[in-house]
């Protein structure tokens, strides 16, 4: 009889006397030592079970596999935090950075979290420990979004179809319209654009940043494109449109401004030219007038009194 996996060495049994009766033998980091005792083989297989999983334990919940290992030391149960959804948050500044290691406690956590009848795993790895993603695709992790120093990954456990949430499914636009009191709106030709838009001009537009409010950011954009200081007044349109970029949707929001300067500073990076237009020659512009729904908007916005409200303001 010979068994492997005692603490990184080997564990040997040699009949010797019948079946009641051997000689133990073990080697441990190289150094090798034997003794002789009356113990049976049902013994040893007791022992061996203090040292291994049973099969049913020591598989592995990757998709489509089903792993044997030994359990050791280094397999242990990652840290991680539940969430309010029965799921399980992994604690990614804890991770361990040999792969090795990872691997097998990825297993043991799966198996742990299944036993709990936990849901869904969130696994965030930091770009420093990218070489860790191919073990987690392995496992039946799938990529759920990443940015430009993570990626994160998700894995289902429960039976049934996955109930965890997609990856975001738009990006939020925001153009400024502000018109002086001269009746005269604010308008940008851009950098670099289409041939078909090349002379074309238009509203300062711009996506919002993360965390950042639709009006708070029409007022940046306004500001970075032109050098226009303004104040948020109301929006007056919004747009919803499908498979913009990256195949996913776009709202895109018009922000009445009203400006509190008027000497324009263009940005150079992305601006060829900035003016002030009159409104009437701005709304004859084919690509404005035509059927566009925020053409339409921008002149009936212009057409409303200052003092009165026409679009949706902020509650704060």
């Amino acid at each position: 009889m010979f068994l492997s996996g005692f603490l990184g060495g080997r564990v040997g049994y040699e009949n010797i006397n019948g079946p009641s009766s051997g000689r133990v033998c073990s080697c441990v980091r190289g150094h090798v030592s034997c003794s002789s005792a009356r113990i049976s083989r049902k013994g040893i297989e007791l022992e061996s079970q203090k040292k291994f999983l049973p099969n049913d334990l020591s598989r592995g919940f990757g998709l489509n596999k089903a792993y044997k290992r030994p359990y050791t030391r280094k397999s242990y149960v990652l840290d991680a935090a539940d969430d309010e959804y029965d799921g399980v948050i992994i604690d990614s500044e804890r991770l361990p950075h040999n792969p090795s290691i990872f691997a097998s406690a990825l297993q043991t956590s799966l198996f742990h979290w299944r036993l709990k009848g936990k849901k869904g795993v969130w696994l965030k790895l930091p770009l420093e420990l990218s070489d860790l993603v191919p073990i987690a695709v392995k496992e039946g992790f799938k990529y759920h979004h990443a940015e430009e120093d993570y990626v994160m990954l998700a894995y289902w456990i429960s039976e049934g179809p996955s109930m965890l949430p997609g990856n975001a499914s738009h990006q939020v636009g925001v153009g400024g319209f502000v018109i002086n009191n001269k009746n005269e709106v604010l308008v940008v030709q851009e950098k670099h654009c289409a041939p078909a838009f090349s002379g074309f001009w238009k509203l300062p537009t711009g996506f919002i940043l993360e965390a950042e409010e639709i009006f708070e950011g029409a007022v940046r954009e306004v500001k970075e494109e032109t050098g226009i200081d303004t104040e948020f007044e109301e929006v007056v349109a919004f747009r919803h449109a499908h498979r913009v970029a990256f195949e996913k949707s776009d709202l895109f929001f018009i922000c009445m401004l009203r400006p509190l300067t008027t000497t324009i500073q263009i940005d150079d990076l992305e601006i060829q030219a900035a003016k002030w237009m009159p409104l009437v020659d701005f709304v004859e512009q084919p690509t404005v007038r035509g059927t566009s729904c925020s053409g339409r908007s921008l002149i009936s916005a212009s057409n409303v009194s200052p003092s009165a409200t026409a679009g949706f303001q902020p509650t704060i």
